[in-house]
C-alpha cells in the first residue's frame, strides 16, 4: 500500500513538472499578437520586466505582463534587460523579444550630415529626425561649444560631415559630440602632415580655408589648385574676393544671387573689403577639401572663374581673368 502511495506521488509530481513545462514551453513560443507588421518601441534606463511589458503594450505589442515577467525571472533573464531601441515583428514569440532585449540587439537607424552644409542646417535636419531626442531646445551655442570642450566661439565648420549610425533615441548632443570629435581628430591629424610654410597659423585658419574650398568647387580635379589660388592671395596679402564669403555674411538677406551693394557691404565675412581670412568657417568641409587646403597645388594662379559645367578657368593676371569672365560669365568673346 505504501508503495503505490509512493508511485502515485511521484507519477503526479511528473504530471505537474510535465505540465508545467508544457505551460512554460507554450508561453514561450506563441506568438504575440501585434498591431501592425513591425513595431518600433524603446526601453527607458531602469526599467523593470514589468514596465517593460507595459510599454510594449502601450506600443501595440500585445504581450501578457504577467507572463513576460514570470518567463523573464524564471529564464534570469530580467538581469539582463538593455535600455534602447528596439524593432518586434509579426511572428516574434514572447522568447524572441525577451532575448533580443536581453542581448542587446537594438534598432539602429541613420543620418547623414553633406559636406558643404552649414551648422544651420545641420541643426534643423537634426530637429527633423523622428528618431532623434531633441535635448539642445533653448541651449545657445556658446553654452553647447562649452559642453563639447570646444575652443572656438562659433560652431561653424566643426562637425564632421559624414554618416552616423545611431539608436533610436539618441540625443541630438551626442550625435554632434560625435561628429565634434570626429572632425576635432582629423583636423589634428591633417595639420600635424601639412605641407610646410602655408600662411595659415592654426588648425582653425586651416579650417577656415577649407570651408572656402568647399564651397567654390564641386569638381574635384580643381579642388587643390583652388586651394593654391587662396594660397597664393594670402601670401601676396592680397583680397581673397570669394562669393561664397559674402553670401554666408547676408545671412537670410541672400535671395539667390550677389549685387553690387552686397560686396560693398561690410560684414565680418565680406572677403571684397575685409583681407585675410574671415573669422570662422563657412559651411562644413569634407576631407577631400582639408586635404587640398593642407597640400595645395603649386602654381603661380591668382584668379579663377567658373566655367558653369563645374570646371573653373584659372589666370595668372588680371588681364586673363577679366577675359575669362566675359567668356564664361558675361558671354562674351
Amino acid at each position: 500500500m505504501k508503495r503505490k502511495a509512493l508511485l502515485l506521488i511521484g507519477l503526479l509530481i511528473v504530471a505537474s513538472a510535465a505540465a508545467s513545462y508544457g505551460v512554460w514551453w507554450w508561453v514561450m513560443q506563441r506568438v504575440v499578437p501585434m498591431q501592425a507588421e513591425r513595431i518600433d518601441y524603446i526601453i527607458e534606463a531602469g526599467s523593470g520586466p514589468k514596465t517593460i511589458a507595459r510599454q510594449m503594450r502601450e506600443a501595440g505589442i500585445d504581450v501578457d505582463e504577467d507572463q513576460f515577467v514570470w518567463l523573464a525571472r524564471l529564464t534570469e533573464k530580467d538581469k539582463q534587460l538593455q535600455a534602447g531601441a528596439y524593432e518586434a515583428v509579426q511572428g516574434d514569440t514572447l522568447w524572441t523579444l525577451l532575448e533580443r532585449m536581453a542581448q542587446g540587439d537594438m534598432l539602429q537607424t541613420r543620418i547623414t550630415l553633406i559636406e558643404g552644409w552649414d551648422y544651420k542646417r545641420i541643426r534643423a535636419v537634426l530637429s527633423q529626425n523622428p528618431y532623434v531626442k531633441q535635448t539642445l531646445t533653448g541651449l545657445s551655442d556658446t553654452e553647447l561649444l562649452a559642453q563639447l570642450g570646444a575652443e572656438a566661439t562659433h560652431p561653424e565648420g566643426l562637425f564632421y560631415p559624414d554618416t552616423y549610425v545611431f539608436v533610436p533615441g539618441t540625443s541630438d548632443y551626442d550625435i554632434l559630440r560625435r561628429a565634434y570629435h570626429a572632425q576635432a581628430e582629423l583636423l589634428e591629424t591633417m595639420w600635424a602632415e601639412r605641407a610646410p610654410d602655408l600662411p595659415l597659423k592654426t588648425p582653425y585658419e586651416a579650417l577656415i580655408l577649407a570651408s572656402i574650398v568647399e564651397k567654390e568647387t564641386g569638381h574635384s580635379a580643381d579642388r587643390e589648385r583652388v586651394a593654391g589660388v587662396f594660397i597664393n592671395r594670402l601670401r601676396r596679402g592680397m583680397l581673397l574676393q570669394t562669393d561664397p564669403t559674402v553670401i554666408y555674411g547676408m545671412g537670410e538677406a541672400y535671395e539667390g544671387r550677389i549685387r553690387k551693394r552686397d560686396l560693398q557691404t561690410d560684414t565680418p565675412w565680406n572677403t571684397y573689403m575685409r583681407s585675410g581670412l574671415p573669422p570662422t568657417p563657412i559651411a562644413t568641409p569634407s576631407k577631400a577639401a582639408l586635404q587640398a587646403t593642407l597640400h595645395p597645388e603649386q602654381h603661380n594662379f591668382l584668379y579663377f572663374v567658373s566655367r558653369g559645367d563645374g570646371t573653373s578657368e584659372f589666370s595668372r593676371n588680371l588681364n586673363d581673368h577679366n577675359r575669362a569672365v566675359r567668356k564664361y560669365i558675361l558671354n562674351r568673346s
